[in-house]
């Protein structure tokens, strides 16, 4: 686990021959556009959060909430590596650096699941809100909005940007809308936002007891997840020493607003129990309008699915781009992989993503939001332990933003969120322990054998300093 991170001088000299550098081309702005399309506050909205008000109706918003203070504990985490260690590898070139090669690639691994797995869960939710001009097969739809984005993704990097952040700002109107009409609509006080009751299967109300809202904790973290995003674009942000941070934490902020103040008013404005658990949101927002400002809204949400699958791609080929330019993969592999088209995007690593992506739209949902939630709770665990050793050595003095409360938040995280992975369904489990163990031994059999040209996780140029 503590393996050096020093590349000799012969592996040094083939990873100048390989791959091509991206470029720097995006401000805060541009990267805060990016990145809260990644996070795609509207799809989270009306494609995951219904699934929560299935298992824990009233206690939707509370335990939202909660995740949200958590993910200000993960941000900091976040900040601090990302400016310290800004590199296109994101979590696993952070890990790598400050806990070890093993654990680096162990996070890379559940953050590759994520990033797989992620964009086809948003995407298949297109086809219920396209419902109201054309009925579609979810899984086709899905895999349409899946290779749409992946051609998307093959564009310069900065017209991206433009183009997310026009379909972000319908998304926004549309969150906006939702909100209004239920608080308009309110059928129950304050006070139920903490009754924790979700509909039974026999029609009563039944208790939503702390454990659900713990287990439900793992989800809860998924609804904000995207702020990471602006790690993985550190290396085509200007000024990344300064930039990554004010990205993050911004994009968090933002993103947690426009989630979890709808969430509220859903909650509020719903006309019984059973309606909120249902999780029916176009149809709530009919109800409260018309059908007209139904059929608008759901197509800002289409729109919203789009662009953060085009968003998506754009991160999840980064990973890889940088898997490969760390020589994660035999050399034929990496030359591939590390590869830069004419807009200067790693086009054979956004492919990668992308058509698996499309293939996922035909696995099981259930079984796609389990193991995306064990991800996401196990990486942040293991951020939060590289963040805990980020001022040792040598990185003590390097320039960086520096968390307030270390470093007791690190501490909490680690305490908070291994608590929380034990709470969570065995299959789920199961199902990421079992593909982390495959990972294990592809590290054991081949990485480490060949440490001295393998898994090389380097740093940008003028990212040393």
């Amino acid at each position: 686990m503590t393996d050096t991170l020093t590349p000799v001088e012969g592996a040094a000299v083939e990873a100048s021959d390989g791959p091509q550098k991206l470029k720097r081309s995006i401000g805060v702005v541009g990267g805060t556009l990016l990145t809260l399309s990644c996070v795609t506050p509207a799809s989270t909205l009306f494609v995951v959060v219904p699934d929560l008000f299935g298992s824990l109706g009233t206690a939707t918003a509370l335990t939202i909430a909660i995740g949200s203070l958590l993910c200000i504990a993960v941000a900091f985490c976040y900040s601090e590596l990302g400016t310290l260690i800004p590199s296109a590898g994101g979590e696993y070139a952070m890990v790598s650096t400050l806990a070890g090669r093993l654990a680096g690639w162990l996070v890379f691994v559940l953050s590759l699941l994520v990033v797989m797995v992620v964009p086809p869960v948003i995407a298949m939710g297109t086809a219920d809100y396209l419902a109201p001009i054309v009925h579609l097969d979810p899984a086709m739809t899905g895999a349409g909005v899946m290779l749409l984005a992946t051609l998307a993704g093959l564009l310069d990097l900065r017209a991206n940007a433009w183009i997310t952040g026009v379909f972000l700002v319908l998304e926004v109107i549309a969150a906006a809308v939702v909100a209004v009409l239920g608080f308009a609509h309110a059928e129950r006080g304050p006070a139920s936002l903490v009754s924790m009751e979700v509909a039974g299967a026999d029609g009563h109300a039944d208790t939503v007891t702390g454990l659900l809202v713990v287990s439900g904790l793992a989800i809860a973290l998924f609804v904000t997840q995207g702020f990471s995003t602006a790690v993985y674009l550190s290396e085509e942000l200007e000024n990344p020493r300064r930039n990554v941070a004010r990205t993050v934490l911004a994009t968090l902020g933002i993103s947690a607003v426009i989630i979890l103040v709808p969430v509220v008013a859903i909650t509020l404005g719903a006309s019984d129990l059973q309606e909120l658990t249902g999780g029916d949101l176009s149809a709530m927002v009919t109800a409260w309008s018309n059908s007209a400002v139904g059929t608008f809204v759901s197509l800002c949400v289409a729109l919203a699915i789009i662009n953060a699958g085009i968003v998506m791609v754009i991160q999840n080929s980064r990973v890889l781009y940088a898997s490969a330019r760390d020589k994660a993969w035999p050399r034929t592999v990496n030359d591939v992989l590390a590869r830069l088209g004419r807009f200067g995007s790693p086009w054979v690593a956004t492919l990668a993503v992308g058509v698996p992506g499309a293939a996922l739209c035909f696995v099981n949902l259930d079984t796609l939001y389990g193991v995306t939630g064990v991800s996401v709770t196990g990486m942040y665990l293991l951020v939060a332990v590289a963040a805990l050793l980020a001022r040792r050595g040598s990185h003590r003095h390097t320039r960086a933003w520096r968390m307030p409360l270390w470093p007791a938040m690190p501490v909490l995280l680690i305490v908070v969120l291994g608590y929380i992975l034990t709470q969570q369904e065995t299959a789920h489990l199961l199902w990421t322990g079992g593909i982390t163990a495959a990972a294990t031994l592809y590290w054991a059999l081949y990485l480490r054998p060949r440490r001295d040209t393998r898994w090389l996780v380097t740093l940008p140029e003028d990212a040393r300093d």
